[in-house]
């Protein structure tokens, strides 16, 4: 996809680096929104289709297919939260670290900055001035030691908001299946129709947006996500249906 060029230098010009710069940095939770919508999509489909291949009745369908919503989406969500909230907690511990090497044994901190500043080009007086500038400001010299040698996020995502996102949009989407079960007006028959259609759709859905998120072609990306979502119903609806089969049920 194209970029406008007069659009490239407005966000180039001057100005417009400077308030982004010195604008404030949030995280964004899109991506665990995202990631989160499309297994909540994925499992409670593919629960719904299960059960329906066992020839089990309506209110069986929709009791797992909720059971399997509160459940993996609160699993999912508490993953999320522990898996960021170590990766704040190897930071701070890093950071620790670091501040004490300073403290501890400033010249080998200064050797290190300017070892590694000079596999990036930078020689003589203006390797100096830039080892100069950074160990004199204690905290940008943490920060450059937690970025450049051990290749850490300096500012990470919330593990609480990182985990209501991943549950927020589990349950929202996860819900896509099993609406056709407990809407009023639907035919029994069509129950199961109604819900892989609204499936598909929300695969579609979230699946562009995982595009979006990971700046990949929208379409491929929906697509890609409609065949692993569909895959996995039909892998469980055939189990089902197989087990119902085995046991003469």
């Amino acid at each position: 996809m194209r970029t406008d060029p007069s659009h490239l230098d407005r966000e180039h010009h001057p100005d417009a680096i400077t308030a982004r710069l010195e604008a404030e940095r949030r995280h964004s939770y899109l991506g665990d929104a995202v990631l989160g919508g499309i297994d909540g999509c994925v499992t409670t489909f593919a629960v719904v289709a299960g059960a329906l291949g066992a020839g089990f009745p309506r209110l069986v369908v929709v009791i797992l297919g909720f059971a399997n919503l509160i459940a993996d989406g609160f699993s999912m969500a508490a993953g999320n939260f522990l898996g960021t909230k170590s990766q704040r907690e190897e930071v701070e511990k890093t950071r620790a670290t670091e501040e004490r090497h300073v403290e501890e044994v400033p010249d080998g901190e200064r050797e290190e900055v300017r070892q590694i500043f000079a596999r990036k080009g930078f020689s003589g007086d203006v390797l100096e001035r830039v080892v100069d500038v950074i160990t004199g400001d204690r905290r940008l010299w943490i920060d450059t030691m937690l970025t450049e040698e051990h290749g850490l996020q300096v500012q990470g995502p919330s593990p609480f908001r990182a985990g209501l996102a991943t549950f927020l949009a589990f349950l929202l989407v996860g819900l896509v299946p099993l609406a056709p079960f407990i809407v009023p007006g639907i035919a029994p028959g069509r129950m199961f129709t109604v819900s892989a259609l609204a499936t598909a759709l929300a695969f579609v859905a979230v699946g562009i947006g995982k595009g979006m998120v990971l700046r990949r072609p929208l379409a491929r990306s929906g697509i890609e996500t409609l065949l692993i979502g569909g895959g996995a119903a039909a892998l469980a609806y055939l189990v089902g249906s197989w087990l119902r089969a085995l046991y003469g049920a």
